[in-house]
């Protein structure tokens, strides 16, 4: 496509407006833009924003997700349910079951012996909720050779028996999986494109070189259409590839809940990052991974561009400090939507007003963005900032009713660049690239309901992915 007008749309709240683009960028914004030669959109008065950004999400967790048992609620709530579902899930080729989204509610803490007794004729692996631990039967505890094998995370009984139970090991299962490529991402790019999403921030941390040439080939044959930034590359990573549709972000650090790093060590991988001109995402969902890294950060100094995912967990004393050493907080209150009442049950009700702050966070000064953490959050982006807006779990109870944001303040957390998350949203202006969302109506319309059936049309460098 040489050109695109779309005409008669509501840009920054102005109706009427003519958007040009040319080459994937746009050109002009105004009303009554000389006719050319180019294709046409008719916006029929709705609004055309710029495409949205999920500031945190893992695509290939994705794309296995898809093709996964889930074992957990809504569909799953006991034991029986779970034997059922795993002994319906077909297999991949290599006859494995792989489960996602479980939690203990429903049948306890799983470990070898108890996943032996719903289902111990196939290897099967499942996911806990939160995406930190594996649990194995019998029969893939053994194919993955787990009693010689050294891997810190495994977890052992007092005798050294390994109990199937693994912790912050995806890289390491991967590799003793039986050989198969990483999964085809066209599946999620779609799905990414009809929710208005043409970027998104890979935080899938010590991202391998086979994955990255997965994601790379995806965006640069198209079935992956939306940008990519990797947080996950190694330090000393190229920072661009696919003709600047793919980045290298700030380096991805998990601070584990099962075993926090020690000071001194800590300190020294930051400091190793910084050197060599990155800044850190870092994983922080407690208070004591939050508190852990803001003595580090206070003692090697903060770089531009270092953030906190997640901010699970944000002491009010805290937020002073986050704002003083200039860090981003990337969140996700679509987990408030998804399992709130979980929160409420199993915290303690002090942390309670500290679950996924965001109003008092920006109100202070630091620098918020929203994102998914898909799978292992709702990726809708347009249920997030619902979420955001509501803050209610799934029994209806609120979840920090303080906390809450306007409709349209959550929206622009998901307009921010990649490389400045929580920063000034992107605008529809010319010389931008023409990454864009077409509406069905007016934005204040659309935001006093928010959904993704608003999205009309998302367009890739002025081309059109659905109409």
């Amino acid at each position: 496509m040489t050109g695109l007008v779309i005409r008669n749309a509501e840009v920054d709240g102005v109706s009427g407006i003519d958007v040009s683009i040319s080459d994937d960028r746009i050109t002009g914004v105004g009303p009554n833009l000389p006719a050319t030669s180019a294709d046409m959109i008719d916006a029929r008065g709705g609004a055309l924003i710029p495409g949205l950004h999920d500031h945190h999400l893992h695509l290939h967790a994705m794309a296995a997700d898809a093709a996964s048992v889930y074992c957990g609620p809504p569909g799953v709530r006991d034991a029986t349910a779970l034997a059922d579902a795993l002994g319906r899930a077909p297999g991949d080729d290599n006859g494995w079951v792989r489960g996602v989204g479980y939690i203990e509610t429903v049948a306890g803490d799983l470990d070898a012996d108890a996943l032996d007794r719903l289902h111990a004729a196939r290897p099967v692996r499942v996911q806990h909720r939160s995406g930190a631990m594996w649990m194995l039967n019998g029969a893939a505890s053994a194919a993955m050779r787990l009693a010689d094998a050294s891997h810190p995370g495994i977890e052992r009984t007092p005798d050294g028996r390994p109990t199937g139970r693994v912790w912050r090991a995806d890289a390491w299962l991967r590799d003793r999986l039986p050989p198969s490529g990483p999964p085809r991402l066209d599946a999620v790019g779609a799905a990414l494109a009809r929710w208005g999403i043409t970027g998104v921030t890979d935080a899938s941390p010590d991202l391998d070189p086979r994955s990255r040439a997965a994601i790379e080939a995806s965006v640069s044959d198209g079935s992956l259409p939306q940008r990519v930034h990797l947080l996950g590359a190694p330090p000393d990573s190229g920072t661009t590839a696919v003709r600047g549709r793919v980045t290298v972000g700030p380096y991805k650090m998990v601070l584990a809940d099962s075993g926090l790093p020690d000071l001194d060590d800590l300190a020294e991988r930051i400091r190793v990052v910084h050197d060599r001109g990155r800044a850190v995402a870092v994983h922080c969902v407690t208070r004591e991974s939050l508190l852990l890294l803001l003595a580090v950060l206070g003692d090697v100094g903060a770089r531009a561009g270092d953030r906190i995912e997640h901010g699970a967990l944000i002491p009010e004393e805290t937020i002073g400090d986050l704002r003083r050493q200039g860090l981003t907080v990337v969140t996700q209150p679509g987990f408030l939507a998804h399992r709130g009442d979980d929160y409420l049950r199993d915290l303690d009700e002090i942390d309670h007003p500290d679950l996924y702050r965001c109003r008092s966070l920006i109100e202070a000064g630091v620098r918020v963005a929203l994102s998914s953490d898909a799978p292992y959050g709702p990726a809708d982006p347009w249920a997030v900032m619902t979420a955001a807006v509501n803050r209610r779990a799934p029994t209806g109870e609120i979840v920090g009713g303080s906390e809450r944001l306007t409709a349209a303040d959550a929206l622009t957390r998901y307009l921010t660049p990649a490389d400045d998350p929580g920063g000034r949203p992107r605008t529809v202006r010319p010389g931008a690239p023409a990454d864009l969302v077409l509406l069905h109506a007016p934005l204040t319309d659309v935001l006093s309901a928010p959904s993704a059936d608003a999205v009309r049309a998302t367009l890739f460098g002025g081309i059109p992915h659905r109409i």
